[in-house]
């Protein structure tokens, strides 16, 4: 009988989600998934121990589906892992990269090659996943056809690699989290740690400036603020906020006791030990 743990990660076999999986907890069972969804009501049926979402990208920006669904679900943020990113040109065996015509892949990843698929003239071609782009092109591609996956992907479908490190930047990163339904994580004595908030602003003057000011104030560094739609309520919008330290240090429970005064909500995301970008 297996008794490891399992953490789902959306995307077929080869995905960059099941690379993080791989580096973070290698000793575990990896559950790919059709959708995003999917991860977060295997997560939250606890079907799986926990979900690797990827939430945003060093050249490409926002991943909006993760912080959505983050935002629709009860669940907690228990870790984080930055993946650096290594994207490869994959075509059918025999397949010359002088004929390619067409490319295929995510979005995100296209929008990280944008220069080389430029340089050559190509069709882009968005599909849901990096590696469902290989597998398909695996199965039906053709000599004039390739894929931008990891160079997992080759090796899993049988594909040649046409090129590698194709993406715009030498740096590009991805920044996943690591979600759980039974709570948050215990904090690490010595080790710095992140804490992620949800808050919607009242509708009053400079809202959200007051929001922000008592991290100011107490010397508490942000990392991230990024805005979304709130669901079902035209032009209104949720904001998440990571800053670094624990929910409660003294200059952190100040900061976040001032933003209240400002929020019509506000919800705890999760407070979890600080991931090492190696990219910086």
């Amino acid at each position: 009988m297996d008794n490891k743990k399992t953490v789902a990660f959306q995307g077929m076999r080869g995905a960059y989600s099941e690379q993080a999986c791989r580096e973070k907890m290698a000793d575990w069972n990896h559950l790919p998934c059709n959708t995003f969804e999917d991860v977060f009501d295997h997560v939250e049926s606890g079907s799986v121990d926990l979900g690797m979402v990827p939430v945003e990208n060093s050249m490409a920006g926002v991943v909006s589906d993760s912080y959505d669904l983050l935002a629709l679900h009860n669940l907690h943020i228990v870790g984080e892992h930055y993946l650096q990113v290594h994207h490869c040109l994959l075509g059918v065996k025999g397949a010359s990269i002088e004929n390619i015509g067409a490319v295929y892949s995510h979005p995100q990843a296209l929008a990280q090659c944008h220069s080389f698929i430029r340089k050559h003239g190509w069709k882009r071609c968005s599909v849901y996943d990096t590696a469902g782009a290989a597998a398909t092109l695996s199965s039906q591609g053709h000599g004039e056809e390739a894929a931008i996956a990891s160079e997992l992907c080759a090796e899993l479908y049988g594909l040649d690699v046409l090129g590698r490190d194709i993406q715009d930047s030498a740096r590009n990163t991805t920044r996943f989290l690591v979600i759980s339904k039974n709570g948050e994580c215990e904090p690490q004595a010595d080790v710095p740690h992140k804490t992620s908030l949800l808050f919607e602003v009242r509708n009053i003057p400079a809202a959200l400036y007051k929001c922000l000011g008592g991290f100011a104030t107490n010397g508490v560094n942000l990392t991230r603020l990024e805005s979304r739609p709130v669901p079902g309520k035209g032009w209104s919008y949720h904001f998440y906020l990571d800053f670094q330290g624990r929910q409660d240090d003294p200059q952190c429970i100040l900061a976040i006791e001032e933003l209240k005064f400002f929020t019509n909500s506000l919800k705890s995301l999760g407070c979890y030990p600080e991931a090492i970008n190696k990219m910086g």
